[in-house]
């Protein structure tokens, strides 16, 4: 059961990168509540019914639209077969991991971990429950996965999106518009490994 719908869910990853990319209005989740519904009133009788449980790291609208669409891409696949469990961590760390441990104490079939340290949580809470990450820069850095290439797999119980742009680019694009810089800032967050890891990455190009 959760095979098949992991095969779904990552065949509407791309429904999901897309929605995380654009403008349309999302609904915003609740911040630290339980936002649990049917997804469809014509639920099918004969149809195996899911439960996803959704942790999102911080309310933010590319973060909610990322999950919005995740919603959207699943309640298409599967009309009126999941049940949502749909969390915001209020930007902390900790509570991604009290609520994808309480994803696991209940059992859910998937866990959509939206953000680095959502997907981190998710990753030290269970081997076996499968997890889709989204919002994430690079897999290697957020899973400690030396050698990560953008062939790479994670072995493990893990897939997902990336939202990283191409850092090389931006850098010729700053160039372009100050070529006379000689010095270039770069403000990230250092609690955040994807974000040390992108400054870290652009840095020789400039």
């Amino acid at each position: 059961m959760k095979k098949k719908l992991l095969a779904l869910v990552l065949a509407a990853a791309m429904t999901l990168s897309l929605a995380s990319c654009g403008g349309s209005k999302t609904e915003t989740p609740s911040t630290g509540s339980d936002n649990s519904s049917a997804s469809s009133d014509n639920s099918s009788a004969e149809g195996a019914t899911y439960k996803v449980g959704i942790c999102q790291l911080v309310q933010h609208p590319a973060l909610d639209a990322a999950t919005q669409g995740f919603i959207d891409a699943l309640n298409e696949a599967l009309p009126g077969q999941v049940e949502f469990e749909n969390k915001n961590a209020s930007g902390e760390g900790n509570n991604c991991g009290t609520i994808v441990n309480g994803f696991v104490s209940s059992n859910v079939d998937l866990i959509m971990a939206n953000a680095t340290a959502a997907l981190q949580a998710a990753q030290a809470a269970t081997a076996d429950i499968p997890i889709l990450g989204t919002s994430i820069s690079d897999y290697g850095t957020a899973l400690g996965v030396e050698g990560w290439t953008s062939t790479s797999t994670s072995g493990a119980n893990i897939s997902g999106t990336t939202d990283l742009a191409p850092l090389d680019g931006q850098a010729e694009m700053l160039q372009e518009l100050f070529p006379d810089a000689k010095n270039v800032g770069l403000l990230f967050c250092s609690a955040e490994p994807n974000s040390r890891y992108q400054v870290d990455t652009i840095r020789p190009f400039l």
